[in-house]
């Protein structure tokens, strides 16, 4: 048996998605759980160095977690050649040139999306990370959440016949910061520091209809900034200049048509943050973040439209829980698995940093859309 030590740079990680999903119920939950067993006896222990430009917080979620390394050092971080892997969690303005260093410094990359701020980056990281020959992927978390693994079931399985239609509605009202804290922070609507919702769920978008439906082909976008001021961390009051939703159309290969809604403005009357409706032939699903339920032909009710009369259907008892059938692990933990098996011994992972670029330039398509007030037609992407 041997142990392979993989040393990671995980370089900002104080925010709450690297710390909490990639940190803590990631990295540090496969170290609790004795590391990743493979087949032939062997254990991957990962082995993280916290990196940042704070070095008060880095110091502070170290000694929390009881993670031995930290630096603010990123150059002497790559030069360590017992650190192979390098992870970048933050802000998308910041990555590419931090995962150019990496590569240039032979270390296998991993990656949060978008992979950078323009589709012209984002290639350019792909192909010098191909050229170099270094292992490389991007985060793919909601191919991971247990409803949209059940809803790929239904998929392969054959249960919708031809799908027709697919409808997505994510968001949450997000506070403007004055009389109750806003959940997310402020960069997040400010245009020239990365923000926005386009930029930020577009690239999910993508990888979700391209793995779980067909390629997408097509896009026709509307944004919008439909909260003018919020207030910041230092509760000073500023304009917002991103797009804080999107209405959206995709069409797929096979004709499949995508209507997919995207706010930070919307209350919430649907059974979780993001659902996705699938409108099939021979059947129907609707999945969240956990659960799935679905509707077959057979058990498909007969409304008839008649306003003049209470309703007589209760639409939302008609449908049938998709049963676990296995057990769920954190998504994020699942792909980093994934990722560490990969480097170690070679096992496939698709998502590469080709793949995180199609995000980006779904982000862009879907900008280009709504500033032309046209259809834009998605390219195949090589490098």
């Amino acid at each position: 048996m041997t142990v392979h030590t993989l040393g990671i740079i995980m370089n900002g990680v104080t925010g709450r998605m690297g710390t909490n999903q990639h940190l803590i119920r990631s990295i540090l939950a496969i170290r609790q759980q004795g590391g990743i067993a493979l087949s032939n006896g062997d254990t991957i222990m990962p082995d993280p160095i916290l990196v940042g430009r704070q070095a008060s917080k880095l110091q502070a979620l170290a000694e929390k977690h009881g993670v031995a390394r930290w630096s603010t050092d990123l150059e002497a971080c790559l030069a360590d050649p017992n650190s192979t892997i390098y992870f970048d969690a933050q802000t998308t303005l910041r990555r590419a040139e931090s995962v150019k260093q990496a590569i240039a410094a032979g270390k296998h990359i991993y990656c949060e999306k978008p992979t950078a701020d323009s589709l012209k980056e984002s290639l350019a990281i792909a192909k010098l990370a191909r050229e170099a020959g270094v292992k490389n992927g991007v985060v793919q978390d909601k191919l991971f959440l247990p409803g949209l693994i059940k809803l790929k079931r239904l998929v392969d399985s054959g249960y919708f016949g031809r799908i027709l239609s697919v409808r997505m509605e994510f968001g949450y009202w997000v506070f403007e910061g004055d009389w109750q804290a806003a959940q997310r922070p402020s960069w997040n609507y400010r245009k020239a520091d990365g923000g926005g919702i386009i930029v930020d769920m577009f690239a999910h978008w993508r990888y979700v209809l391209d793995n779980l439906f067909g390629e997408v082909k097509a896009v026709s976008c509307l944004g919008a900034t439909h909260i003018p001021e919020r207030i910041d961390e230092q509760g000073e009051r500023y304009s917002c200049t991103a797009d804080d939703a999107a209405y959206a159309t995709f069409q797929l290969d096979g004709g499949i048509v995508v209507q997919a809604n995207s706010s930070w403005a919307v209350r919430v009357d649907r059974d979780d943050l993001l659902t996705i409706q699938v409108d099939g032939t021979e059947g129907s699903a609707v999945a969240g973040l956990r659960d799935c339920k679905a509707q077959h032909r057979v058990n498909t009710p007969k409304p008839v439209w008649n306003p003049d009369i209470p309703n007589p259907f209760q639409f939302t008892e008609q449908w049938q829980e998709v049963p676990d059938n296995q057990l769920f692990e954190n998504g994020f933990k699942v792909q980093w698995e994934l990722f560490l098996k990969h480097v170690v011994t070679g096992s496939p992972f698709p998502w590469d940093l080709l793949e995180g670029a199609k995000g980006t330039q779904m982000a862009e398509l879907g900008l280009q859309s709504w500033a032309e007030r046209r259809w834009v037609d998605v390219p195949a992407l090589e490098l």
